[in-house]
Formats: C-alpha cells, structure tokens, sequence
C-alpha cells in the first residue's frame, strides 16, 4: 500500500522507493518484481551500467591476456560530492572502512585491464553497450552517486538470490561489487556495504579467503567501535564521540575513517544492510570455517549463541562442558519458572543436576535438544525436540534416523527419516540416507524411488546415480517369471543409464566403473564402445595397484571375438579377398589403420592390456588371437611363447603334491600343445614386418616344437608319468618326430 503513490513523487524519491521495495521483494525471494523495481530505478535515475567482457591479466605471471567480466558504469551528469562528517569534501580522499589489500603471490590486487584502442573483446559487444559506456577505461571510472552503486549492489544480491551457490554465481556478482569498491563511493555505508559483499564472495577461494575473513573482520570492529559505549554502564558517554578503551581484533580507525549517524543511516533502508549482532555471527561462522574455533567461541558467547557455544566447546573436545551449557538453557536444578535464571552462572559453579525442564522453554529449545541428544545420544532428547516443535523440526527425525541406524534398527531409521522428509522434502541428503536403509532393507522399488529424488535435487551426486543403478538391476533381478524379458531388459538399460551418469561424474572411482562394465554385458545389445570405455578407465586407476588383475578377462575376451566376427561377416558379404583386407591394414608401423569399435579394441589389447601381462596365460593367448586376426604370424607366435612360458613358470605343476597340481599340470600341458600347434601353422609363414621382412618366421620352428615338449615331459615325467595328459603330449611329441 505505501508504494502505490510512487508515481506521485519525484524522479529521487521515487528511485529511492523502488530500490527500497526492491530490497523488501530480494528478502522475500521474489526476485522477477525486485529487478524489475531495480530496473525502473536504473530508468528514472538515468543510470547506465553494463556486465561486459574487457582484456586483462588476473596474476602476476600471466603473459596472454584473457577476457575478465567488469561492469562499466556511468551515473547521470549531477554533482557528485564526497561528504563526510556531514561537510562536501573535494580533491580528497573518500572516507570508508579501510580496505584490506590481498597480499597473494599470485592474483593482482586488481585485475590489470588492457588500453587497447578497441575496448571490447567482441565488435558485437561494443555496438551492444550504450554510447556514453563505449569508451570507459575499466581502471578509471567515474565516481558513482550512492543510489547507483546501491543498485549496482542490489543487482549482485538479486543474482545470487536466484542462482545456485556455486563459482560461476560468484564470478557473475563480485564484478559488480568491485565497480563500486575501486571506483570509490561517496557515502561511507554504501562503500562497507560493497566490502561486505565482495568479502563473502572471497570466502569461498583459498587465495582470498585469508583477506575476506579479515575484511569482515575490520567491518566489524569498527561497527563495534562506533556503536558501543564504554562508559554508558556508569551514565556516562564520551566527549568526542569516539571510543578508546575497546578492543577490536585489527588496529583501530583513523579519526578520519569513521562517519556520522546521520551519513550510515542515510541509505539504510536501500542497503538492508545486516544489524551489528547479525553482521557479527556471520564473521564468527567465518572463522569456525576456518578453523578458528576459539575466536568464534568469544563472539557466540558475547552475543548469547548458545548452541553454537555448545558446538564451538564440543568441536574442541569439551562434551562436558557443552552439555552443561546445553542443560542451563533446557533444565534447572530445582523446579523453576524463570528462562533468565542461571544463564550467566559461571563455568565452574554448577550448583546440582539439571533434570527439571524449564518452563516456559527458550524459543530454539528444539535445536537445543538435538544438540543435547548429540552429545548424550539420546533418542529421548531428539524425540522431545519432535514434539516441541509440534511435528515440525525435520532436524529431530534426521538426527533420531542416524541414531537407528548406527544401532542396526533399520525399520525405525527408515520411519525416521520419512517423516523428516515430510516436513523437509528438498533434504538432498536425508534422501540418500532413506535410499541406502532401503538398500540394506532389501526393498528395491522404495530404494530406487528415493535416490530417484536425490538425483532430481542434485543431479551431479555420482554417489546417488550409482546406487539409484544398484536398485533397478536388484529391482530387475528380484523381478518374478511374470515379468517379461523386455521389461527387465529396460530396467538393466536404465541401470546402465545411471551407471554411465556417475561414471561421468566421478570418473576416478574404480567401483562405479567396474559396476558399469558388470551391467553392460547384461544388455541384449551390449554397447560395446562404453564396455571398451569402462574397461581401459579401469586399466588407468587400477594398474599402478592390481596389474594385470584388474582386467576383466572374460569381457575382453567377448569383445575381441565380437571384432573378429563382425570383421569375417563382412568380408564374407562384401566379397572383398583377404589379401586386400591386408594390404588395406598395413601401415607403416605394423599397427594399420582401423576405424571404429576394431580399432578401439585393437589400441585396448596392444596399447593398456600387453603391457601389464605377466603371468596370464589367457591374456597373451588374447593378444596372440588379436595378432592372427591381424595377419602378424610373427607376433602371433611371440604371443604363444610367451604364454607357454607363463605357464610353466608356475610353482607345483610338476610335483603331484599339492591339491591344485592336476590343475596347473592340465594347463600347462595345454600350453604346450597349443605352442606346437603354433610353430607348426606359423613357422613357415612370412614376417610381416620389421627386420627379416619376408623371412620365415621360424626356420628351426620343428626343433623348438619338440624342445618345447622334451622339457615339459621330461620335468613332470617323476609325477605324471602314465597319466592321460602326460600320454596325448607324448604321442604330440611323436608326431613331431614322425614329420
């Protein structure tokens, strides 16, 4: 009601107004009304600014000049005058807080802004800005009157309000903080209002952090400085108005510094600049993100905090002493009615047990009791937090959730947290903590529904995407005969799907991408360029640990004969000679130019797997079947030596001794036998490449065969003399000598 005479003002006032209810709409989250408030300000004032893109350096050692984010602005042609202690002040400095300088050994203060005879990065965004901004320096802007930089102020807030709190809604916001910081502003509020914002922004870098803590800092003190008064517990007030005897945590302001009531309060209402006691928890949150918990701790306690005076002494290892700052507030030691009484006891002057509840209770005796019930663990204290909040505190069911579910009673950690979500249904973790008691429950279709909607808060949680794939193949699995194959079939597909979107964001998670290379052979129609995807992203995190184990032997396996399938399919319904095929493989390196899945698993086997092979028999003999495919006899046989010769390198195959040996002896008599199947096809063949070009491969390849069996024989003729195996080898070995 008291905005719907605006029109009745003048083009001042009414600005003043706008921007004000524009303050009023940011608060209470309607952002569309507030820009378009800010907008009408912006128009009435003729104020011209723009969020544009200029050439500058950000560090001290960058060479190559990058496009930066400034705003330029420009206020309208009106007498700008710094005022300070209520006098215009010409040709001298701007009174303000002081201004923290960054001190880093890399950023700039400020970033170094090209002169370059083309102000803008893009010719389209010259033509897109407004005449009178075309030719601003970025380094050396005019001074803005206050209710411009207010709007430029209010224009950040209205932008992070809207947007989601990472580092490109940062990025976005601080540019028009730094406008009205570097090109100065003449009211003294507005210019510790910019300070405030561009110190929130830093707290989130490890390069600026340092210098917005201590920003916020200085803010305060002299907040605190020039709104207390030492004396006025005696009734009496200083003469200068000026204090003397408070402590601040940096050196006090300069007599030059600070500035009247009448100059903070002039824009109070447009700033909505935060009250002392606010600006102060905020500066007390900042150092327990820090690490600065006992400086936190004396803010909280002065400004009466009390559960954060419980959490500040219980992070420094002082449950008890949290626990009784927590029972003052909720229980005294005789039956009493007084919320006041015995809140300023001293430490060490306890004067019985806490066990009658205060009455009435304090406002945030919900928060209180589930900090008690932390420290006590105590479901009761959660419990009686739920029923003083009239069912409405979702933190006392979260908490009684993680409560039953360290004590193993799943069923009621899964109540507990439903009726969390009942009052909270955009708690992204209290979610994921429903879906993982329904995983252990074993109820796959109430699992997948609630990491459903964890993924539809916060869709770049691979942790969410992962399990919510583990519920629909368990849900597929757990499907009865009823069910069709296409129906089960969709929801492995889906699982894949989830699986694929974690692997995509957790990328260094070896178990998210040996699930996906699990799920992918389930498919009736495998993808086989994700399994060869999964399966060398596995190679890259695992190898440096597990070697040759961390390949799936069997898949690869799959995937080769699928290449060699697809490979002979073709050249049989195209009709094209194998020689051709040939000549079309060969390269200059030997490795000829494949296109598509063939090549991926060629690069696979030859380039991630052979290097790790040391003791797998059935990984050389995969790389020997990718070598014949290939038409390299010559690697061909390298691949069957060696295979043979990890074979026979095992321990105990020619004892008889162990369980196992009938096992190893089996294998090894295979390997040999499949050696000299390979010198008998592939010794007179042709090399394919390399030294010896058209040389047998292997001239001596009958005396390596039957050397190859005599020795084998020979080792396990004490064990496995007259076995089966030993018998085929021999008459192997006979052939041999018959040829």
């Amino acid at each position: 009601m008291i905005y719907n005479d605006l029109g009745l003002l003048n083009a001042d006032t009414s600005a003043d107004l706008l921007i004000e209810r524009a303050s009023v709409h940011t608060l209470h989250g309607f952002d569309a009304q507030a820009r378009d408030d800010l907008s009408n300000a912006t128009k009435q004032r003729h104020f011209e600014y723009a969020l544009t893109g200029r050439l500058g350096k950000r560090t001290k050692f960058q060479e190559k000049q990058l496009s930066q984010l400034v705003v330029l602005a420009k206020s309208a042609d009106k007498d700008v005058s710094p005022t300070f202690n209520g006098s215009s002040v010409q040709d001298t400095p701007i009174p303000g807080p002081k201004k923290l300088d960054l001190g880093d050994d890399t950023l700039l203060e400020n970033i170094f802004f090209a002169d370059t005879g083309d102000p803008t990065v893009d010719p389209s965004l010259k033509d897109a800005l407004p005449e009178s901004l075309k030719h601003l320096k970025p380094s050396n802007q005019p001074l803005l009157q206050p209710l411009d930089s207010i709007i430029l102020l209010a224009t950040a807030s209205a932008i992070t309000n809207t947007s989601p709190q990472d580092g490109i809604t940062r990025e976005e916001t601080l540019p028009y903080a730094e406008r009205v910081i570097t090109g100065g502003s003449s009211n003294w509020q507005v210019y510790t209002q910019a300070l405030l914002v561009r110190s929130r922004i830093e707290g989130y870098k490890s390069r600026t952090v340092e210098r917005g803590a201590l920003q916020l800092q200085a803010l305060v003190d002299q907040v605190i400085a020039e709104t207390t008064s030492t004396n006025a517990s005696n009734g009496a007030t200083s003469t200068n108005g000026a204090i003397d005897d408070i402590s601040t945590f940096l050196p006090k302001a300069r007599d030059t510094e600070p500035a009247p009531a009448s100059e903070r309060l002039q824009y109070i209402h447009q700033l909505a600049s935060p009250p002392r006691w606010k600006l102060e928890a905020e500066l007390a949150d900042r150092w327990v993100s820090l690490g600065g918990l006992r400086t936190a701790l004396e803010i909280y306690e002065r400004l009466q905090m009390w559960p954060e005076v419980a959490l500040c002494w219980a992070a420094n290892d002082r449950e008890d002493k949290a626990r009784k700052i927590i029972r003052r507030q909720l229980f005294s030691p005789v039956p009493i009615t007084s919320t006041i009484k015995l809140l300023d006891d001293g430490d060490d002057t306890d004067v019985g047990e806490y066990k009658f509840e205060r009455s009435p209770l304090p406002a945030d005796a919900p928060r209180l009791f589930c900090i008690l019930g932390d420290l006590e663990k105590s479901p009761s204290a959660y419990e009686r937090a739920w029923e003083l909040s009239n069912h409405r505190f979702a933190r006392a069911q979260r908490s009684l959730g993680r409560y039953y579910l360290a004590s193993d009673d799943l069923l009621l950690a899964e109540e507990a947290y439903a009726k969390s979500l009942k009052v909270n249904p955009q708690n992204h973790a209290t979610w994921f903590s429903l879906g993982c008691v329904r995983l252990q429950l074993e109820a796959w279709s109430a699992a997948a529904g609630a990491f459903s909607r964890t993924v539809q808060i916060d869709d770049t949680d691979a942790e969410s995407w992962s399990n919510l794939a583990v519920s629909l193949l368990k849900l597929s699995n757990s499907m009865g005969s009823e069910v069709t194959h296409e129906e089960r079939q969709k929801r492995i597909r889906d699982s894949f799907v989830a699986l694929k979107r974690a692997a995509t964001l957790k990328r260094e998670s070896f178990r998210i991408w040996q699930n996906l290379l699990s799920v992918s052979v389930k498919l009736d129609q495998p993808p086989y360029t994700d399994i060869v995807v999964a399966q060398s992203r596995l190679i890259d995190i695992l190898s440096h640990i597990e070697g040759e184990k961390c390949v799936d032997i069997p898949i690869v396996e799959a995937l080769l004969a699928n290449v060699i399938s697809k490979s002979q399919d073709m050249t049989t319904s195209l009709g094209v000679p194998n020689n051709a095929i040939e000549s079309n493989r060969k390269t200059k390196d030997g490795y000829g130019s494949m296109l598509g899945l063939e090549k991926m698993v060629t690069d696979l086997v030859q380039k991630k797997i052979a290097p790790l092979i040391t003791s797998s028999r059935r990984l050389w003999l995969l790389t020997a079947k990718l070598s014949l495919h290939q038409r390299r006899p010559q690697a061909t046989l390298t691949a069957y030596e060696k295979a043979w010769r990890s074979q026979l390198n095992k321990p105990g195959w020619d004892t008889g001794l162990e369980a196992e040996s009938k096992v190893l002896w089996q294998e090894v008599a295979d390997a040999t036998i499949d050696l000299v199947d390979a010198y008998e096809s592939l010794g007179e063949k042709n090399r394919e490449a390399g030294m010896g070009e058209g040389e047998m491969v292997a001239k001596d390849w009958k005396f390596k065969a039957r050397s190859a069996a005599r020795s084998v024989l020979s080792r396990a003729k004490v064990a496995w003399e007259g076995d089966d195996i030993y018998e085929r080898l021999n008459a192997r070995l006979q052939d041999l000598k018959a040829g």
